[in-house]
Formats: C-alpha cells, sequence, structure tokens
C-alpha cells in the first residue's frame, strides 16, 4: 500500500463519515452506526481501487444517499406546499354568540 492509496482510503473515510453522522443524528444504535460505516467504507475502497462493476457504483450511490432521504417527513413538506392540510382539521367554534337571536 503506496501513500496515494493511502490518502484515497482516508478521504473516502472522511466522505462515509457524512451519511453516518445523519444517522447518528436520526437515532440509530451504535453498532449499526459501525456496520454502515464499515460496510459503506469497504464498498467504497472496492469501487475506487477496484474497478468495480457498474452496478456495484449504483449501489455505493444509493446507499450513500439513503441516510437523506426522509420520507415521511418529506412527503409531509410536498403536502404542506401543495396546500392540503396534515392530520386533523382544527375544530370549528359552534358556540352561539351572545348578540345573535335565541332560536325559535
Amino acid at each position: 500500500m503506496g501513500p496515494t492509496t493511502i490518502a484515497i482510503a482516508f478521504v473516502l473515510a472522511l466522505l462515509v463519515l457524512v451519511p453516518t453522522r445523519r444517522l447518528s443524528i436520526a437515532g440509530a444504535r451504535r453498532e449499526t452506526l459501525a456496520g454502515y460505516f464499515i460496510g459503506l467504507w469497504l464498498l467504497s475502497l472496492v469501487v475506487v481501487l477496484g474497478g468495480a462493476p457498474r452496478i456495484l457504483v449504483a449501489v455505493l450511490l444509493l446507499v450513500y444517499v439513503a441516510p437523506f432521504v426522509t420520507l415521511g417527513p418529506g412527503l409531509d413538506a410536498l403536502r404542506r406546499r401543495f396546500g392540503r392540510q396534515l392530520g386533523p382539521q382544527p375544530m370549528k367554534d359552534v358556540t352561539p354568540r351572545d348578540d345573535a337571536p335565541p332560536p325559535t
């Protein structure tokens, strides 16, 4: 292993820390974070240094981007953007006003 290979491995480790940190903020367990980091780092080493097939590049991109995708809150933001209310609607005030005439 030459100095170039070590430098590439170090840079890839720093890049893999970004989605790992995102998972950490989301509340993932330490074991999950360690497995994710090691697996993604090894996959990225294979892709960068080993001349991997194209399918591994696609898998690497998918696994790297996955922690940034928030399905629930992302869909909620889209619904709010297009004007649809989420959750229960506010209750309508049906109490009679004091100045209204009594019902007959």
